[in-house]
């Protein structure tokens, strides 16, 4: 598995992404973060695979006891309906699975809820069938920070890249010559970047200024 050098960033021509039970159960004992900056992250994330073409699998489990999946990720994808499973792994469910093999795709990009299960089982399998793993741990959550962080260190230590949202978008993006998809890019900032959104929106006013 590549780690280093221009190989090891992520492309979006061969990044899939799975997102995993982000759900009202699962967020009704989510301790590790605050919940309101998951489901800020998660959805930025969603729509930043969006405007890079990205192919997203979105997946609950036991949907008629855990909830729908949250309205705002849905909303992403309104038309789609996420593969409601019965295994807490992820990568057992054949139908999650066939996806991403069919999609030919190699760069698995995963974030769930919770860290310590749902998240670390598809990652750990996943890696045994030389898949490079990236998992995004500020769309992602734990029952506890001390649970979130030992999944972190487990699945880093098997061979997954941690990342955060932000850093998945912008090794997409990579080149701002690739001036295609920095309108749909700049639009996901501005609503999901914090601190980040607003620099650069002003950065933006700036360029448009007549002065300019």
């Amino acid at each position: 598995m590549i780690k280093t050098g221009l190989e090891a960033l992520l492309r979006p021509e061969d990044s899939i992404v799975v997102l995993i039970d982000h759900q009202p159960f699962q967020f009704a004992n989510l301790n590790s973060h605050e919940p309101t900056m998951v489901v800020n992250n998660v959805i930025g994330l969603a729509k930043a695979a969006k405007v890079f073409d990205v192919p997203v699998v979105l997946t609950t489990v036991i949907e008629d006891r855990g909830g729908r999946l949250i309205k705002g990720l849905q909303d992403v994808f309104p038309d789609q309906k996420p593969i409601d499973r019965t295994f807490i792994n992820t990568w057992e469910d054949e139908r999650v699975v066939e996806v991403v093999r069919k999609s030919g795709r190699r760069q698995l990009v995963l974030a769930g809820l919770w860290t310590e299960i749902c998240l670390a089982m598809p990652t750990i399998q996943a890696l045994a069938e030389d898949y490079e793993v990236f998992i995004v741990t500020d769309a992602s959550g734990g029952v506890s920070a001390e649970a979130h962080d030992m999944a972190v260190r487990r699945m880093s230590t098997a061979g997954a890249t941690p990342m955060t949202w932000l850093a998945v978008a912008s090794e997409w993006q990579r080149d701002w010559a690739r001036e295609a998809t920095i309108p749909g890019l700049a639009a996901v900032l501005a609503e999901h970047g914090g601190g980040s959104g607003v620099a650069f929106a002003w950065e933006m006013q700036l360029l448009n200024s007549p002065r300019h």
